[in-house]
């Protein structure tokens, strides 16, 4: 449409129709607009205001930000008056020059987009009261003035949406290529050669920095390309500078810097890979990731400088404008600060998640029958735990009262199920969700060894919860028998029974929306079980331990060596147990004291309650409710491994920053597998190896 109207015979009156989209609420047009900067210029040649020039971009920005289109026509129509109104092209072009020349550029090229040096807390606390009081607007840099006039918060939208050849034609219809004042040239470029120097110095301060030493101490060992880097582009900037004031010098490129800049990468790679063994804070995590933007902006800057054509640099410089525009519009997000922050964070605590997964990943029989084993020992241990708790619930206490001893009866429970080398299922989802994050990650895996990886997940995650339910109703239907035998009353009463009951049933009762809070549980959980394996490693806990003289004299030297080693290895499990018993122990009061139906439910708690409900009522319950009842339970724990794994799934996807496109395909193929062998979701074919070493065992014997 724009080529057929821009072949009439009148093309003056489409840009006027095309421009009156945003004529009506300000009365304004590009023809106005622009008569208005050329009468001004006229009158006022030291005029830079920067207003007009906000009127002209809110006539190109179209009304809906994700109106790529008409944003593109926008920009097209402008091309055209300024090509058929030499005067205004003219104007214009003087009017942005004095704009830029009159204002300090250094601080957009080396803070905007760029990660601040101040702790997290700090930024997110700033960015928290400028939403109530922004903060001041300084004209006199072009930093401020860029944020003025791209206020609107999805300006980026339709910025990046626009080709890069429209924002060329753009500058070309402005007179780009026109050839500038010498002094107009070198005041612009010697902002630039600034901005690099500053870059520069921040690239060498922060890879001096104690954490990043700390991280690789070979930094220290050999000459440092962080130092190299800084000496190299100083004498950069002194050649460029003396080739703008005398053009007969010679004129160095940045390949030589560029070699510098790759190793200071290198050195920034290879810490974050000790930072996946060693461990990681938000401070390294921000160190590196301003390091990283600082030495991408440094290269961009420079490519500007060396470029030997306009349409090159100003290529480069459109790139470059598409990013300040995105990170101008997030400059006060909170929600991106939290991204940007702890994206690597989030990334190791999920990665050790994943290497914990792989301990609930059973790939033979052996295996496997090793995994029901330790999930019967778990089912043994919760049977008592449920006892316990329906024990404290006898006593006559405040909400507080009620928290404190349900949330010690499941944190020692949970604890002592992992010192113990148990499996308490509803911890696998969280665990085994990030193993497959990490086997998605960058394809690494083909789709029929993914399809494979996920029914072994669901093989060891179906016999973990026949483990914990199948051994947790027979020890709780036994503990309460004995307790009738040695009490001679029931451990609970009829009314007792038939709520413990209520509580399990789905349809009727808050059961699954309490089992969804409890997976939310698990997840967080999980969460907490990474971090602490991360804090461990980074703050090299069990080897600060052991400098503690009177732990040495309590414990002694070998034996210390053991319990600062089993920490170091276990501290995140722990920790993770201990906090989720906390958690589950608390929310049910906290609904009661404010008055909220939250509560929690879990699938191996609920089959305990089942088994004690079951005695309570002398066995009479027909075989419905007893069916209907194990229902209850088994959606229970559908929705606790459920929401577990979903969210576990999320943040282990998002903190490596990709994306699965194939699950259909995958769910295809894991159908198809289905109803091949169906056995294999369920048990594990036989160890051929195990019997192979038997036969051969056995010839050995004979």
């Amino acid at each position: 449409m724009a080529k057929d109207c821009l072949r009439m015979t009148k093309p003056v009156n489409y840009v006027k129709s095309l421009c009156s989209w945003h004529f009506e609420e300000k009365g304004l047009s590009l023809d106005s607009v622009l008569a208005e900067i050329e009468i001004r210029l006229g009158e006022y040649p030291a005029l830079n205001d920067i207003q007009h020039l906000r009127d002209l971009i809110a006539e190109i920005r179209p009304k809906r930000p994700q109106d790529i289109t008409r944003a593109t026509d926008n920009l097209r129509a402008l091309c055209f008056v300024l090509q058929n109104k030499p005067a205004w092209r003219k104007a214009l072009r003087c009017y942005l020059v004095q704009v830029l020349t009159t204002r300090k550029l250094v601080h957009l090229f080396t803070d905007l987009g760029i990660t601040q040096n101040i702790g997290f807390w700090s930024a997110a606390r700033q960015r928290f009261f400028n939403k109530f009081l922004p903060p001041l607007v300084n004209d006199a840099y072009i930093k401020d003035v860029f944020g003025q006039l791209f206020h609107k918060k999805t300006d980026h939208i339709w910025i990046n949406g626009v080709a890069d050849q429209a924002w060329l034609d753009l500058l070309q219809a402005i007179g780009f290529r026109t050839p500038a004042p010498r002094t107009t040239y070198a005041a612009l470029t010697c902002e630039i050669l600034s901005a690099v120097q500053v870059l520069s110095y921040r690239v060498t301060n922060i890879g001096l920095e104690a954490e990043l030493v700390r991280n690789y101490p070979d930094i220290e060992k050999f000459e440092s390309p962080f130092l190299r880097q800084n000496d190299a582009i100083n004498d950069y900037v002194i050649c460029y500078s003396k080739w703008l004031a005398d053009k007969s010098c010679e004129r160095e490129d940045s390949k030589h810097i560029e070699v510098l800049l790759t190793q200071c990468e290198d050195i920034t790679n290879r810490i974050r890979r000790t930072a996946s063994l060693q461990g990681v804070s938000v401070s390294l995590t921000r160190l590196l990731l301003q390091l990283m933007q600082s030495i991408a902006r440094l290269r961009q800057l420079l490519d500007i400088l060396d470029s030997r054509s306009t349409e090159h640099a100003a290529s480069i410089g459109i790139t470059l404008f598409k990013e300040l525009s995105i990170a101008e519009n997030h400059n006060q997000s909170l929600r991106k600060l939290m991204q940007s922050n702890t994206e690597l964070l989030s990334l190791q605590v999920t990665e050790r998640a994943g290497k914990s997964g792989e301990h609930y990943v059973t790939n033979n029989r052996s295996e496997w029958l090793e995994m029901l084993r330790s999930a019967l020992g778990a089912g043994f241990i919760v049977g008592f735990m449920a006892l316990i708790k329906i024990l404290f619930g006898t006593l006559a206490l405040a909400p507080f009262g009620y928290a404190v001893l349900y949330s010690l009866n499941y944190s020692g429970g949970f604890m002592l199920v992992h010192v113990l080398h148990f499996t308490i299922a509803t911890k696998q989802p969280a665990m085994t969700a990030a193993l497959l994050a990490r086997a998605i990650d960058g394809g690494k895996q083909k789709l029929d060894e993914l399809a494979e990886l996920i029914v072994k997940v669901l093989r060891s995650q179906f016999i973990a919860i026949i483990g914990n339910v199948g051994l947790a109703i027979p020890t709780a239907y036994g503990i309460a028998w004995a307790w009738v035998a040695i009490t001679g009353k029931h451990l609970v009463s009829p009314e007792k029974a038939a709520h413990l009951l209520h509580d399990i049933d789905p349809f009727a009762s808050l059961a699954l929306p309490h089992a969804a809070i409890a997976g939310v549980c698990l997840f967080l959980s999980g969460l907490i079980s990474g971090y602490y394996d991360n804090k461990a490693s980074y703050a090299n806990i069990p080897e600060r331990l052991r400098q503690l003289g009177w732990l040495q004299r309590l414990l002694g030297e070998a034996r210390l060596l053991r319990v600062t080693t089993y920490i170091g290895n276990n501290l995140g499990a722990l920790a993770g147990n201990f906090f989720f018993g906390i958690m589950l122990g608390t929310i049910g009061q906290l609904g009661s004291f404010f008055g909220l139906p939250i509560d929690i439910r879990h699938i191996t708690f609920a089959s305990a309650n089942f088994a004690f409900a079951l005695v309570g009522l002398d066995n009479v319950m027909s075989w419905q409710v007893a069916a209907y009842s194990l229902f209850g339970i088994m959606c229970i724990g559908m929705v606790n491994l459920g929401v577990s794994f979903s969210l576990a799934m999320l943040v282990a996807l998002r903190s490596r920053r990709v994306s699965f496109g194939q699950g259909g395909l995958l769910t295809v193929l894991l159908w198809a597998r289905f109803k091949e062998s169906p056995r294999d979701y369920f048990f594990p074919a036989r160890d051929v190896k195990t019997e192979i070493e038997n036969e051969v065992e056995t010839e050995k014997k004979e």
